[in-house]
Parts: C-alpha cells; structure tokens; sequence
C-alpha cells in the first residue's frame, strides 16, 4: 500500500541576514544562523514527502535550509540507523526512523508580486515535493481583469460591489502523482485579520494607526476590509479548486488560512456542508406550500454538494482520536487552529470511489508562546505557528 505524508508549514519571515524586510525588522547573521537552525530541525522531525511553507521571502533562504536539514538528517541516520550487517535493520520501526533527504525533490516558489524594497517586502509561498511535479506549477495572484463582486439592496436594486484587483499573497498550485493517481495541490496565505487602513496620499500614516488616539470604529472598519479581502480570497481560491473537481482531480489544500475552520471565509474554501433531508424544504421555484423537493431531487442535491466538499484532516483525527484539542496559533491568550490540511472526498473512507485515507495527523506546536507572554519574542526566531502534517494511505489498485 502506497503511503505519503504531506504537512504545511509557516515559517515565519524567511529571509537572509541583515535584510530588512518590514520596517526596522531583521536578523543579525546570528538570528538568522539560530532561525535556519530551528526550522532544519523541524524539517528533519516532520520527514514528510510533500510540505507546503508559508512567509518565504527568499528562495534561497528556503534552499539554504532545505540543505541544511539534510545534513542533520544524515548525521541522524548515520547515529540511529542499523548497518546491512545487523539482523534487526528490517524491523518497521526504522522504516519510520529513517530521515529521506529532498536532494532530488522538486521545489516550486512563488514571490509575491507586491513585493518592494527593504523594509517594505511582501512574501511568497513554496512547495517541496519528493514526488515532484507532473507539469509546471501554477500561480493564482494577478488578474487579467479585476473582479467585481456585486450586491443587491435588499429591494432588488442594485447594491455596489466589492472590487478584488489581485490577491494579497500568492497561491500556489501543483500537480503531484501519487500511485497512479494525479493529485492537485493548493499551498495558501490568506489575507490576515491585521486591520487594512486608508493612506493619505501624501503617504503620511493613517489616523487610525495613531494608538495614541484611538479610533475604535475607524479600526473596526480596518478589521472588516481585512476579512472581505479574506473572504474574496477565499472565494478565488474555491473557484479554482471547483475547476480541478471538475476534472475529476483529487484535491488537497494547505496553507494559512488566518481563520479557524468554522470562519466563512474558512467555510468558502470547503464548501456547504448539506443538509440531512431536503424533502421537507420548499422549492425554490415553489407555486404552493405543499411544493417541496422530491426524494430524487434530494438525493441529488445532496450529492452535487458532496461532490465537492473539502474536509479537514484535523477535525478527521479528532473524531478519530477522541483529542479534544489542536491548536497551530496563540496570541493574545487565545488558542485556535489557523493552518489546515483540506481534501476533497477522494481521501475520505465512507465514500464508495475513495482512493485513500488520512491513517495519522500531527502537530508540532511546543515551541508556541502566547504573542502577549514576555518569552514572544522566541517566535521571531522560531516560527509564530505550529506545523501540521497527514499520514495518507492509498487503497490497493493505486499504487
């Protein structure tokens, strides 16, 4: 049986030495040394096939680690691995043991396109893949035109709309053969929750960045532009995961989506979950109160919502498991579940046509501080999330 980890991780800022990338935000050669330290560390611990990462400014940067991880994982295995002369090197537990270094994985990156100069950097994302890639990877960013969504007055006039030019951070899209069966990866960074504020244009700040008069309802309108632009975010991203269903493509999705799994900007990318029994609603087209849905027409709806659905590994594992908790951020004396492992139905067991099943979810999270605990700091030079990965196992005939 074919077997193959996937996991998404944010990394945090990852840039060479002694380059600003925000304002006034850089590491020393020795931070930056620690940083690639740590996150080589996690590569190693995590061992998965396919990784998607978060908040890379530098490919090279990536690259740099990448290598670096391997070198830990062959002084690992040169330490814990029995020589061909032991009678025991086949037990199963050396399997899993054993650090398989990315010398000849495929890594895809995509920059930001509204990256600009120091101090006023933009991040990308990657994805690296033991199993490479079966044609060119994809990046959903620009748009040829922008993309107006409409609304209507609640009279049926016209409302205005909402209007999304490019996307905030990089979507990136690949195509991974497992067995025999083609896979289409989505790595994401949705817009996050920090307020979006209107800049004079003599590019002084704005007002409501002022902390020293406070504007709670200019800030307020500043955490709502941040979660339209979330939600429409959201909304691309469901479109061009609906296109690959479409095909007939297992789907999975990885990423920061800066929401928990029940936020609608969350709820977008996964899609409706349906009702138990559309037999007693109302038509929509219905000419009388006895006007209801048929059972056939139940069924259907039923299925073309299914159809499409994506289900999140965590919420898989913690049915399975009977764990009451998982989180992957903390700030503020808040603990949530902000990064997610979505998969379409074809990773899901009771579905008659699967073609695999998560066996295993993990999170590496111990090196999580609470932004407003005095040791925050530490997450600087580590990462400010913790990293989560799938066990998938794929049915006998796709191999």
């Amino acid at each position: 049986m074919t077997e193959f980890t996937i996991a998404s991780f944010n990394v945090k800022n990852l840039i060479g030495p002694d380059k600003e990338y925000y304002k006034f935000q850089s590491y020393t050669p020795e931070e930056y040394a620690w940083k690639e330290d740590w996150l080589a560390d996690q590569l190693v611990a995590m061992n998965a096939d396919i990784i998607g990462f978060q908040e890379i400014f530098e490919e090279t940067a990536l690259q740099d680690t990448i290598a670096r991880a391997d070198r830990y994982g062959a002084a690992s295995n040169a330490d814990a691995m029995p020589s061909s002369d032991k009678r025991y090197r086949k037990r199963a537990i050396f399997r899993h043991l054993e650090y398989r270094n990315y010398e000849n994985a495929s890594l895809a990156f995509a920059p930001n396109i509204h990256d600009g100069e120091a101090g006023r950097r933009r991040p990308g994302v990657a994805i690296l893949s033991r199993l490479g890639f079966t044609d060119a990877p994809q990046i959903i960013q620009a748009f040829d035109q922008p993309l107006n969504i409409p609304f209507q007055t609640f009279d049926g006039d016209e409302g205005g709309h909402f209007t999304i030019q490019n996307l905030s951070r990089p979507i990136l899209k690949v195509r991974v053969q497992i067995g025999n069966q083609t896979v289409t990866i989505f790595n994401c960074h949705l817009k996050s929750k920090l307020g979006e504020y209107i800049r004079p244009k003599d590019g002084s700040h704005a007002s409501e960045a002022d902390l020293t008069n406070y504007d709670p309802v200019g800030r307020a309108l500043g955490a709502a532009r941040a979660a339209m632009r979330r939600m429409a975010e959201a909304w691309v991203l469901r479109g061009a995961i609906i296109a690959e269903l479409k095909q007939g493509r297992p789907v999975m999705v990885l990423g920061d989506l800066n929401d928990n799994e029940t936020a609608v900007s969350s709820e977008i990318i996964t899609g409706e979950v349906p009702f138990k029994n559309y037999e007693w609603m109302l038509r929509h087209d219905a000419e009388h109160r006895g006007d209801r849905y048929s059972a056939s027409e139940a069924a259907q709806i039923t299925e073309d919502i299914d159809a499409v659905r994506l289900h999140s590994a965590e919420k898989m594992f913690v049915r399975k498991s009977a764990r009451d908790m998982i989180y992957t951020a903390a700030f503020g004396g808040t603990y949530e579940s902000i990064d997610q492992i979505l998969m379409s139905r074809h990773f899901i067991p009771h579905w008659r046509h699967h073609i695999g099943e998560m066996s295993y979810f993990s999170v590496l999270n111990d090196h999580l501080t609470d932004g407003s605990h005095p040791e925050a700091p530490y997450n600087k030079l580590a990462s400010d999330h913790g990293q989560i990965m799938a066990t998938i196992q794929m049915r006998e005939g796709t191999k």
